[in-house]
């Protein structure tokens, strides 16, 4: 694709706030490379999906599951999002995981990558904190599984190589 500033939509589904920092560094990301980009929570972009010419949708995991607003978005602005470049990211793991290997996408995200014929799809560290919602993030908080794995070098490079591939 090559024209002016193609319009990007990254929308995300997140809880504790984690996801929403991931989706406004792959904004910046697009952005710095000359998109016009819009960063917001997935549950209120739904109707405007048709003034983008890409999305790129993510949403945090939480016991095996996608973000319930990252689901019901796809859902709900299916006919659009098939029309248009789709791009898919997962937060979550509470290791070094996703830095280490691909890990493939949960059973949410497989639905809608096969349905939508995404561009691609990857998952990044998560983090939980003890300010998290919750009673099953403050569990894992006080037994010392929480922390902050996500890695911001690796989000920019993997949104750099996207963009590039798409233009």
């Amino acid at each position: 694709m090559k024209r002016g500033e193609p319009r990007v939509l990254v929308a995300y589904g997140s809880k504790n706030g984690s996801t929403a920092e991931i989706a406004e560094r792959i904004g910046d990301v697009l952005s710095k490379a000359g998109c016009a980009t819009a960063v917001c929570p997935a549950r209120e972009a739904a109707d405007d999906v048709a003034a983008y010419d890409a999305v790129v949708l993510g949403g945090a995991l939480y016991s095996g599951d996608w973000h319930r607003d990252a689901r019901r978005f796809a859902r709900r602005a299916a006919t659009a999002l098939g029309a248009r470049p789709l791009w898919l990211f997962s937060s979550g793991p509470l290791d070094a995981s996703a830095g280490e290997r691909d890990i493939p996408p949960v059973r949410g995200v497989r639905r809608v990558a096969d349905r939508l014929d995404v561009c691609g799809h990857i998952t990044f560290g998560g983090r939980l904190d003890e300010n998290a919602r919750g009673r099953l993030a403050r569990t894992i908080v006080h037994a010392g599984r929480g922390g902050h794995f996500r890695d911001f070098a690796r989000i920019t490079a993997e949104w750099d190589r996207a963009w590039e591939a798409w233009v």
